[in-house]
């Protein structure tokens, strides 16, 4: 069996900082894709930030300068750092993972809440 288990969300004030973390776990291998969306409510979820398994990353223009995405391969791990944190940043963050070979396959987190207060 294989699951992302996220941490690290909670309420930060605006301007604030907050990191998540997303570690992978199980019979997981071949991990290539490593990212965050989020969703708040009433919106669709969006892409956040993803990187690769050679550490090339994008991120979406709302938080470019703002939010760093990272990851630990040996840990199976990808964090999210949160910076000078928004109201509009308020939502539901979802880590997912992009893993295996040949058959390529995605995982998803089940999601920790981020707010930030005003």
């Amino acid at each position: 069996q294989v699951q992302v288990v996220e941490s690290g969300g909670g309420l930060v004030q605006a301007g604030g900082s907050l990191r998540l973390s997303c570690a992978a776990s199980g019979s997981i291998f071949s991990i290539n894709t490593m990212g965050w969306y989020r969703q708040a409510p009433g919106k669709q979820r969006e892409l956040v930030a993803r990187i690769t398994s050679g550490g090339i990353t994008n991120y979406a223009d709302s938080v470019k300068g703002r939010f760093t995405i990272s990851r630990d391969n040996a840990k199976n791990t990808v964090y999210l750092q949160i910076n000078s944190a928004k109201p509009e940043d308020t939502a539901v963050y979802y880590c997912y993972v992009v893993w295996g070979s040949p058959l390529v396959r995605d995982l998803w987190g089940q999601g920790t809440q981020v707010t930030v207060s005003s």
